[in-house]
């Protein structure tokens, strides 16, 4: 199973001819509301790109209101298991995503119910070899950590996508198998645990990789992504589909395929290959679960993607 253990928000999304400098107000003509969150975001993309719902759980807070109730409704209709939900007394997280023509946004978060999320949510029955935990940082830290470290200690293969960027324990980062950060985020991590701060991509991944004993993948962006261990790596290009519609969930997606594709015991090359085309596919519609690709759409796409580039170093 893929246990997804993260965050659940309501989205609401407002287009906006241009994105707003400080001070400005700018009218939207209308908005929507949609569940997001990244925790809940990534547990769609798994789900999807895994093939069998059931197979992926959400674990999270939400507030005992409406926002709460449709998020959570919008999860057990993709088939995900929810019993790991719980609620509080704090209302729902909530985040405000402003986006324009270019596919540009802006977003702030209001955490909400989110800051309750426990670890201790998951049982360690479902931490045995075999499961796959997938976190983000939108839930407490300090939970994060934990739920590596028993995850460690019991067998489960753990992915943690460190955004928002966040410092990170070295004994917690040496307890993790796979790294997932953007290139600023991986140059900020690199920075805190006093390494050279490089400016290539792979090198920043092959650096995280042979210091904290994991497999460091970086996103960039339309370029596609990098990964290293620390005795190789690989390159994976991005696919071009046009202008992009909205690229809120792409690394939503991409996390998500990923777990799903692990789960499947791919290898790595297919791994990356998957995601990379479920980042780029979510880029093709607004919104961000709304968005996630079926394990269908991500399987029509292979051959239009070439198998990532393997290097040794």
């Amino acid at each position: 199973m893929i246990i997804v253990f993260g965050s659940l928000n309501i989205d609401m999304m407002l287009k906006v001819e241009h994105l707003p400098s400080a001070g400005e107000t700018v009218k939207s003509p209308y908005y929507d509301w949609v569940p997001g969150g990244k925790g809940a975001n990534q547990a769609v993309a798994a789900a999807r790109a895994y093939g069998i719902p059931s197979k992926v759980a959400m674990v999270g807070k939400v507030g005992d209101d409406g926002f709460g109730t449709r998020c959570s409704n919008n999860l057990k209709k993709e088939g995900i298991n929810c019993s790991g939900i719980g609620t509080c007394a704090i209302p729902t997280g909530c985040a405000a995503v402003i986006y324009d023509d270019k596919a540009e946004n802006q977003i702030v978060v209001a955490s909400g119910a989110n800051t309750e999320a426990d670890s201790n949510q998951i049982p360690n029955e479902v931490l045995e070899k075999g499961h796959v935990i997938l976190m983000q940082m939108e839930v407490p830290s300090a939970q994060n950590w934990a739920l590596i470290e028993r995850a460690h200690a019991k067998g489960a293969r753990t992915i943690l996508n460190l955004a928002p960027a966040a410092s990170i324990p070295r004994e917690t980062l040496n307890a993790l198998d796979y790294l997932i950060v953007n290139q600023i985020e991986a140059r900020q991590i690199s920075e805190k645990l006093g390494l050279k701060i490089e400016t290539d991509a792979m090198k920043l991944a092959h650096s995280l990789a042979s210091n904290c004993e994991l497999t460091c993948i970086v996103t960039i962006g339309a370029a596609g992504s990098v990964a290293a261990t620390k005795d190789k790596g690989w390159r994976m290009a991005a696919m071009n589909l046009g202008d992009p519609v909205d690229t809120t969930g792409s690394g939503d997606a991409f996390c998500g395929a990923f777990a799903a594709a692990l789960h499947h015991d791919l290898s790595m090359e297919e791994a990356l290959k998957n995601a990379s085309i479920a980042g780029s596919l979510a880029c093709t519609k607004a919104g961000a679960q709304t968005a996630m690709p079926l394990k269908e759409d991500i399987e029509d796409h292979l051959d239009q993607l070439p198998d990532a580039e393997i290097i040794s170093f």
